[in-house]
């Protein structure tokens, strides 16, 4: 895998960070996130295992204790040409060691028993089993010692696979259809969207398009959008939840807010545009769907006008933005 690192990296660092990925994608850790997120998690590796110029360097939980997070900021900053703030210890933590923690390959000295909360030496550190792999990188032993690392490790991508099927929130269409969403607060309001309101208000409305955070086009009825001149749905565009309902030629254009994703002015107002450039023969409606009034509050000021609100904590009411054409046709 070939990744752009940073300009200001070193060539030898480079080189560490590449062949660092290549190991990780050998061992089933994935590395699909963007350039900047892969080289962090490459780099806080590499600094805690105080990994300056090649894999011969590297020192795991028996032989040097733990780093803190602080220390691997220092670390990062004086010899990978980083320069992280101080007060980004938290982005080591959550974003950077997380997966590698998770496959076994970092050690959190939380994990040991005879450590207490309190101990100086408290932080993280490389598996004494992952830093005898790198050892063995580019040498005539490498394949036997990936053989046997990978015997003992299971495939951090096949369980982090695994469990994100366990965790699949299961979804019925009004057409009896089964989709599977994946798991997260956003997919649950989803959910909401499409077993609750649609019943309420959808006037008996078909689901033409759902997105998911891991498929765009997880349900998409291309021949029925393109009977009412949808405009092609394009990435930056895509509304949460598409549904068309025959009897009051309706169609329903449902963003489900979680963090982002409230239908405001601009967004209306582009959406319009390429409605008006297809020709699309169906009235359009446009819903921001919230979980609860208290995320509705933080966003009313940025809903656009002649736009409908539906709160999943009080599904049976509606918050009309001057929505006179919904509200006419719903009486």
């Amino acid at each position: 895998m070939k990744i752009k690192v940073q300009a200001k990296t070193s060539a030898k660092v480079r080189s560490l960070v590449y062949n660092l990925l290549d190991v990780f994608q050998k061992i089933g850790i994935p590395v699909d996130g963007t350039d900047r997120k892969v080289e962090r998690m490459a780099k806080a590796c590499l600094a805690v295992g105080k990994i300056k110029k090649s894999f011969a360097e590297a020192l795991s939980e028996e032989n040097d204790g733990f780093v803190r997070t602080r220390d691997i900021i220092s670390f990062e900053n004086e010899n990978y040409g980083e320069h992280i703030s101080p007060g980004s210890y938290d982005d080591i933590r959550r974003k950077d060691l997380k997966l590698l923690i998770e496959a076994g390959i970092v050690i959190n000295s939380s994990s040991k028993e005879n450590l207490a909360t309190n101990n100086p030496s408290r932080g993280y550190a490389l598996s004494k089993s992952f830093v005898e792999l790198l050892y063995s990188y580019g040498s005539e032993e490498w394949d036997m010692r990936l053989s046997g690392y990978l015997k003992e490790a299971k495939s951090l991508k096949e369980e982090l696979e695994c469990r994100r099927n366990l965790m699949k929130v299961p979804v019925t269409l009004p057409g009896g259809k089964r989709i599977s969403l994946s798991y997260g607060a956003h997919n649950d309001l989803q959910k909401e969207i499409i077993e609750t309101f649609l019943p309420l208000f959808g006037f008996g409305a078909e689901v033409l398009y759902v997105g998911d955070t891991t498929d765009k086009f997880l349900h998409l009825d291309e021949k029925a959008l393109k009977e009412i001149n949808f405009f092609v749905l394009e990435h930056d565009e895509l509304p949460d939840v598409v549904a068309y309902s025959h009897g009051k030629n309706l169609l329903y254009l449902i963003e489900a807010y979680h963090s982002t994703g409230e239908w405001n002015e601009i967004r209306v107002r582009k959406v319009k545009r390429k409605l008006k450039e297809s020709g699309c023969t169906a009235d359009v409606v446009f819903f921001t769907a919230f979980e609860t009034k208290n995320a509705f509050k933080q966003k009313a000021k940025d809903i656009a006008w002649e736009t409908e609100v539906w709160i999943a904590e009080s599904p049976e009411h509606l918050v009309h933005f001057n929505g006179y054409n919904f509200l006419d046709i719903h009486k």
